[in-house]
């Protein structure tokens, strides 16, 4: 198959805004089918499909596996954000978006189509304009929140955390819910879910801590991957772009 995909860690000055860089670009000279997972992510994204029309838009949460159709001739840079970004960044909720993507302005991000030349390149031009355009006037609550939940790769009960950044759960959900469009336990759970692709991309097909057992391992990867553990972990024909993604990401 010939589908390229890059992936690339963030400079640690945006680290608390951004999950990684990636790329992918369709040479196979025909569509191909493929899987997005529930990552926890909020994707960014400037595309080409075949032609010198590009577009950039925002992808919300993903809930559930999302079966897509990548053009031949589609070429694509993407930022994976983390959760913070989306009130200091973009500065308005996503809730509308969740298992679903909008077409965004391209006033603050000012890409053009030689910025689909250069991945390296993308990832630079990138972190320039998230640290000009981002505030240090983060509300420390959620930076903490923030911190808590990504340590801990989802496993934080909201009592926990709650608790550890002096906020109440009934108001930390109510903000998950106007930002996000989710609570903070399903966020939770799929983050959980989204830190297993590392293990699962090199064959290691047990729970690790934040799991309860083997069985709630295997359940939690069914109800988001709609597969087996097992079957993800073989990604027959690269179907599940996020496993092929995180096999070329360092640690």
């Amino acid at each position: 198959m010939s589908l390229i995909i890059q992936s690339a860690l963030p400079d640690s000055s945006i680290s608390h805004f951004v999950h990684s860089f990636w790329m992918l670009e369709n040479k196979a000279g025909k569509d191909i089918p493929s899987t997005v997972l529930p990552n926890g992510m909020v994707d960014l994204a400037v595309m080409n499909i075949d032609s010198d029309e590009w577009q950039i838009s925002i992808r919300g949460l993903d809930t559930i596996p999302s079966q897509i159709n990548i053009p031949a001739g589609t070429k694509m840079f993407s930022i994976g954000f983390k959760l913070l970004a989306v009130e200091y960044l973009f500065g308005d909720s996503i809730k509308e978006v969740l298992n679903g993507g909008k077409n965004i302005s391209n006033k603050i991000w000012n890409f053009n189509a030689d910025d689909l030349n250069d991945f390296k390149g993308f990832c630079e031009k990138s972190t320039h304009i998230i640290k000009a355009v981002s505030s240090d006037n983060i509300d420390n609550r959620k930076k903490k929140l923030f911190e808590f939940i990504y340590a801990s790769k989802g496993s934080m009960s909201v009592q926990e955390l709650s608790e550890n950044v002096f906020w109440s759960a009934r108001q930390i959900n109510r903000y998950f819910n106007q930002q996000f469009g989710i609570s903070l336990k399903a966020y939770c759970n799929i983050l959980r879910f989204g830190s297993s692709f590392k293990d699962i991309s090199e064959g290691r097909l047990f729970p690790e801590e934040n799991f309860t057992d083997q069985n709630h391992f295997i359940k939690e990867i069914k109800k988001y991957s709609g597969v087996t553990p097992k079957e993800l972990s073989k990604n027959k024909d690269d179907r599940f772009m996020d496993i092929v993604a995180i096999k070329k990401l360092d640690t």
